[in-house]
């Protein structure tokens, strides 16, 4: 396999996080602290890291988890995405920073794709921007998390823990309060 693999730790509902890194980037998450045991073809034969930059994404990725970085510095590999897909994760990648939120619809409108659609039909916008971010390939990178419907939490896909996963990454951030039982950082 010619992808190299970060695995980090994490509390419940995540168990852990295994990033994809080849030498253009972070390419892909895994809600997992195993990485899977098969990759996109796409990644299979992609120039892997080096262990520098693989240590590095581990790194940031596990003080993000533990509630000490707010910002990644690696660059991320856009191949497993493409057309409108790439054009929305950008511009979510670019505009919605750490402890922000934005609506699907928000966010169709600010990346611009979605620019010829009547004003009457911009919901359907809005749920191809959930379809998008369902098929996110480096969630928690790109931060689908912190996209949400107008009237809530929305959906996520981010591992076994679904929508439980959005709440905690969004708790981590400040964006929720923590409940009682939130199994956060120390």
């Amino acid at each position: 396999m010619a992808v190299s693999w970060a695995s980090v730790a994490a509390p419940e509902p995540l168990g852990g996080v295994s990033v994809a890194v080849t030498a253009a980037g972070a390419a892909a998450v895994a809600f997992s602290a195993q990485p899977p045991d098969e990759v996109p073809a796409r990644l299979a034969t992609a120039p892997p890291a080096d262990a520098q930059r693989t240590a590095l994404v581990a790194r940031q990725v596990g003080e993000y988890l533990a509630g000490r970085r707010r910002v990644f510095d690696f660059p991320v590999d856009w191949s497993l995405t493409s057309g409108p897909q790439r054009t929305v994760l950008q511009a979510l990648h670019r505009a919605v920073g750490y402890g922000r939120t934005v609506t699907y619809g928000e966010l169709a409108a600010g990346s611009g794709v979605y620019d010829a659609v009547p004003t009457g039909e911009r919901w359907a916008a809005a749920r191809e921007v959930g379809q998008i971010m369902g098929s996110n390939p480096v969630a928690l990178i790109v931060p689908c998390h912190r996209v949400v419907a107008s009237d809530g939490l929305g959906g996520y896909g981010g591992g076994y823990g679904g929508v439980e996963v959005k709440r905690w990454l969004l708790t981590l951030e400040g964006v929720l309060a923590p409940t009682l039982d939130w199994s956060g950082p120390a």
